[in-house]
């Protein structure tokens, strides 16, 4: 269970992300909830004189307020108030890079914002000179009324259904060559952005924060056997991520959804690893996949190189008898990365099949429609130059469509295949 120290220090890391500077942090026992204030009367009028002895300017309430809460409180307290969602929407501005996280970055702010219709990002237009991605307190949507705001929605929504439609012409052209599709999940900051570039020898930013990547990245992954495979790394997920923000990403996660394989990555330093754990599960199963499946999904156990020798070695021995589900790296010190690329292609195989085919030099499309729907583990030009021989890995489905294309294919024997055992 998540302590409310953990929970403290991570909206402390939150508001940090976006560089404010945190001059209070404390945990405020609540026993139930007021309807008015969130907070009882008697614990909102001592955190009012702690906020004016420290002059601070805005005050981030680690929960979800309703708008009247929030107005409440910023009479009472004479400051900006942010709830848990408020903020994570502020990172989300900061972070977007391209066009489409922008788009859904303003989708989920607008559906956040259109029952509150004030101008909540004031403060940090002051402190950071204005998010960029969503834009400042005097455009229009911010002062629109409702109206206004469920058609800027409406239009949104328009818009980021052409992307989703952009993005499946783009699975559907990668199905055709196939490149199978290997996502990134886990934790904010759990390592996902080093263990990318890591694998693919890239250089996406990677830093110790809090949803340092907002937007998808896509790169070429070879593997042991020649393969090439496609990473991608997403958003990290958080404990308590609305449901509303979900949906806004819904384009960017659904290259999660259609992943042939998912890498559940897990920062095993941190203290609360098994919540966190808890936590993507859960946002998972939101999207409608089973993290428990043995052949859709890898744990890796990331950042082993901050553990002491004893907790490193019951780590190792622990994911040893996962037999395969479990594979422990460091990708800051490239430890365990070769096992991960073997566990990544065995995972991969398992709805593949190997055949031989052989074809005449002169069969240029044929020997091409090869390369294109399988991987070529070994080919084999005869000395006269009479004949080309080639040994193909491919999905099962595409190799049901060889044998019935090419007479001369056939299917290699389980016991007889290049990656047997």
């Amino acid at each position: 269970m998540r302590t409310a120290e953990d929970k403290l220090a991570e909206a402390v890391g939150l508001a940090r992300a976006i560089d404010l500077q945190v001059v209070d942090d404390l945990v405020v026992p609540l026993g139930r909830v007021t309807p008015a204030t969130y907070l009882g009367a008697g614990k909102v009028e001592e955190l009012k004189g702690r906020i004016a002895a420290l002059d601070a300017d805005l005050v981030v309430v680690d929960a979800a307020l309703s708008p009247v809460q929030q107005r409440n409180l910023e009479r009472a307290w004479q400051a900006k108030v942010l709830d848990r969602t408020g903020l994570i929407l502020e990172i989300f501005g900061e972070r977007a890079a391209t066009r489409e996280g922008r788009l859904q970055v303003e989708l989920a702010y607008l559906n956040y914002q259109k029952s509150r219709l004030v101008r909540s990002w004031t403060h940090l237009e002051r402190q950071r000179g204005g998010l960029g991605a969503v834009g400042g307190p005097g455009e229009t949507q911010i002062e629109a009324d409702r109206r206004m705001i469920r058609e800027r929605i409406a239009r949104l929504e328009k818009q980021l259904d052409t992307v989703r439609r952009t993005r499946e012409l783009h699975r559907e052209s990668r199905r055709k060559v196939p490149y199978p599709v290997v996502a990134l999940v886990g934790y904010t900051n759990a390592g996902k952005s080093t263990l990318f570039n890591a694998l693919t020898q890239s250089d996406v930013f990677a830093e110790d924060l809090l949803f340092a990547t907002l937007d998808p990245t896509m790169r070429g992954l070879e593997l042991p056997d020649g393969r090439t495979a496609i990473l991608s790394d997403t958003v990290g997920f958080i404990s308590d991520l609305p449901l509303h923000l979900i949906a806004a990403f819904r384009a960017t996660l659904e290259e999660v959804v259609e992943a042939d394989l998912i890498l559940h990555v897990r920062d095993m330093s941190a203290e609360d690893a098994s919540v966190q754990a808890r936590d993507v599960t859960r946002v998972l199963q939101e999207l409608g996949i089973d993290a428990d499946r043995r052949d859709r999904v890898i744990e890796v156990w990331n950042k082993i190189d901050l553990l002491d020798d004893d907790e490193r070695r019951s780590l190792v021995e622990q994911a040893r008898r996962m037999q395969g589900r479990v594979v422990t790296v460091s990708a800051t010190t490239g430890e365990g990365l070769d096992e991960l690329r073997h566990a990544i292609a065995q995972h991969l195989d398992r709805d593949t099949r190997e055949l031989e085919v052989t074809l005449r030099p002169d069969q240029g499309k044929a020997i091409n429609w090869f390369y294109e729907n399988g991987a070529v583990l070994e080919r084999l030009d005869l000395e006269d130059g009479s004949l080309v021989q080639l040994r193909v890995r491919m999905p099962t489905h595409k190799l049901d469509a060889a044998l019935a294309k090419f007479d001369t294919a056939r299917p290699v024997p389980e016991h007889e295949s290049r990656m047997a055992g």
